[in-house]
């Protein structure tokens, strides 16, 4: 038997004005407190049971612009949005299909989420799933719940995940998820509250420490290499 160290301690909270501090304040965090571990048989650095606030969530964000990889924030776009079954997941249902269609079923969670809230602005219960347990056998979507609700009358919203790689990909699943609470507080009228998520393994890979060594020096500065790698694609 091989013994794999899994990072423990926590819960923590990091709160952030934006996406895009939200992402490197969690890969900092990672990179200065995070524990060697490893993850589907890649080597990570890793922390546990962590909570991103943050306060003004906007796809449209400063810092993702500058630093992320476009074509994985295109990736995981498409994720969100297309309902093809994504080969790169080994043709696992995309989020789009969980979310729109789920179980490909003509079921829009999203369009129930935005009925619930009209009809009951005081709802604790406007929750919903990405997983699809009839065909979920080797793909575990990282992104598995997401609650809305109204707390002071602007939708918040409140995700769970198993693991999300902050170094290639976490950055882009934050665009999607504020884009998504965008999407609610449009069909509501109401404004956008804050986002939190809360996150089981929040990790980088070890082919992206350097990269996202780069991305905290340039952040931290103001200026820096924009330049993204690519990592794995799970979540």
């Amino acid at each position: 038997m091989v013994s794999v160290v899994v990072a423990g301690g926590g819960p923590r909270v990091l709160a952030a004005g934006t996406i895009g501090a939200a992402w490197v304040a969690v890969a900092g965090e990672i990179l200065a407190q995070g524990v060697d571990s490893r993850y589907d048989g890649l080597p990570v650095r890793e922390i546990a049971h962590v909570t991103l606030d943050v306060a003004r969530p906007d796809p449209e964000d400063e810092i993702i612009a500058r630093y992320a990889d476009p074509e994985r924030l295109a990736w995981m776009h498409a994720n969100f949005t297309d309902r093809a079954q994504v080969a790169a997941l080994g043709g696992a249902d995309s989020y789009a299909t969980r979310l729109f269609d789920y179980e490909r079923s003509g079921r829009d969670q999203v369009a129930w989420v935005i009925a619930r809230l009209r009809q009951d602005p005081a709802s604790r219960s406007a929750t919903i799933t990405t997983f699809q347990p009839h065909t979920d056998t080797s793909y575990i979507p990282c992104v598995s719940l997401l609650d809305f609700w109204l707390p002071g009358g602007a939708v918040e919203l409140v995700v769970y995940a198993h693991s999300i790689d902050f170094g290639a990909k976490g950055y882009a699943n934050l665009v999607e998820l504020a884009a998504l609470q965008r999407h609610v507080a449009a069909g509501l009228g109401r404004p956008v509250g804050r986002l939190l998520m809360t996150v089981k393994s929040a990790h980088i890979y070890a082919t992206e420490r350097g990269y996202m060594r780069n991305v905290l020096a340039g952040a931290v500065a103001g200026a820096g290499s924009g330049s993204g790698r690519a990592g794995s694609l799970g979540g």
